[in-house]
């Protein structure tokens, strides 16, 4: 099983951004000599929700600061960019890092997001569904041309040329169920956010499957992206998961203001719209309380050996093969979420990377259970 990392710089009382940004690039300098095996960036624009606006840069910077390790994009939002010019740069990252990349898309769900890029929300999803078949083509094909809704190309040709077909490795993020089968028809693998009860992603992505399927498709395992606080003592990682977890779900409002309602007539957003009601029930404090434990709940939190068992038992359910992990959230300090990583690495990941447990293909576990925190889930 692959192991990787990704970071998501939120802002923090009393640190810079510059300073905030300092100590996660820390943390990623700590990915390949620990041991994982992908480092991941995150894409978010205007607050400080998570301060990554240009993930292929980022990554490019880790390009040359390491040797070996996969370089994952969680997610490009494709809605926001010229798809040539995001051809461009997974092109020139596929050349600069010897082929070692994978690419995860999404189309975003933060009205201020589209607001600063200028772009109608009601036009998220073909946007994405066209810029992503554009890309493929672009990547595929020496020359290319479109003639589409949104894009009028010219016959154009990518340069540099890729090395490694990226476009066999491109994944999506995925929430609602619409979004999930137009994923499964372009033939992208799900990148999956952990936001709600594992067999509620479970049954999600047994969708995808089918979907997948159905089309002509082969799929992927799917790469969950999730939370870890590991600790010697269940109490010292429950604290801390609820501490800083919960501070992470207090910025998720604030970015995308889902308990106003207004996505609910958004349209291709309906389903984020359903959220409005829970989401407004947070300003009372113990609801708030029970859906941050909530979320606690449904991350991997725990001794070592208690992790192990979590991520045996979301293997089981998902077949997941990646594993992609934050260790730095919710304005933890650097130092905590330093020894979180190191301890992850020392105890948890070698079994994961090598465990015949871990490593042999997994049985899907199917079906899935109602959630029992209605559309209560943080994005990534």
């Amino acid at each position: 099983m692959k192991v990787g990392i990704a970071l998501n710089m939120l802002q923090k009382p009393g640190l810079s951004d510059a300073a905030v940004f300092a100590e996660h690039m820390a943390l990623g300098d700590l990915a390949e000599p620990l041991g994982f095996d992908s480092l991941f960036a995150l894409e978010h624009h205007f607050t400080g929700y998570a301060m990554s606006p240009s993930p292929t840069q980022l990554l490019s910077y880790y390009a040359g600061r390491t040797k070996r390790i996969t370089l994952g994009t969680a997610v490009i939002v494709l809605p926001w960019h010229d798809p040539v010019r995001v051809a461009e740069e997974i092109a020139l990252l596929d050349v600069i890092s010897g082929g070692r990349c994978l690419f995860g898309f999404g189309r975003g769900a933060a009205s201020v997001e589209y607001a600063g890029f200028r772009v109608p929300m009601e036009e998220a999803r073909p946007r994405f569904v066209e810029s992503a078949q554009i890309v493929v083509k672009a990547l595929t094909h020496d020359v290319f041309d479109w003639d589409g809704e949104f894009y009028k190309i010219p016959a154009t040709s990518i340069r540099p040329r890729p090395i490694s077909h990226p476009e066999r490795r491109f994944y999506a993020s995925s929430v609602s169920p619409e979004s999930a089968e137009i994923m499964a028809k372009l033939g992208f693998g799900v990148l999956m956010v952990m936001q709600n009860e594992w067999p509620v992603a479970a049954a999600d992505i047994q969708r995808y499957r089918d979907i997948a399927v159905s089309v002509g498709h082969t799929p992927r395992p799917p790469i969950i992206l999730t939370n870890i606080s590991v600790a010697e003592s269940r109490e010292e990682a429950h604290e801390r998961a609820v501490t800083y977890l919960s501070r992470k779900f207090d910025s998720i409002d604030n970015h995308y203001h889902f308990s106003d309602g207004h996505l609910a007539s958004v349209k291709g957003y309906e389903f984020y719209g359903k959220m409005a009601k829970t989401y407004s029930k947070m300003k009372d404090a113990s609801y708030r309380e029970k859906a941050a434990e909530f979320y606690v709940k449904i991350q991997i939190v725990g001794t070592p050996d208690e992790c192990l068992q979590q991520i045996a038992e979301l293997r089981r359910l998902t077949g997941t093969d990646h594993l992609a992990t934050e260790f730095g959230y919710g304005a933890m300090p650097h130092e905590q979420a330093e020894l979180n990583m190191r301890l992850f690495a020392e105890r948890v990941m070698p079994v994961l990377q090598r465990d015949p447990a871990f490593t042999r293909a997994e049985t899907v576990a199917g079906g899935g259970a109602p959630s029992t925190a209605a559309g209560v889930f943080v994005p990534a």
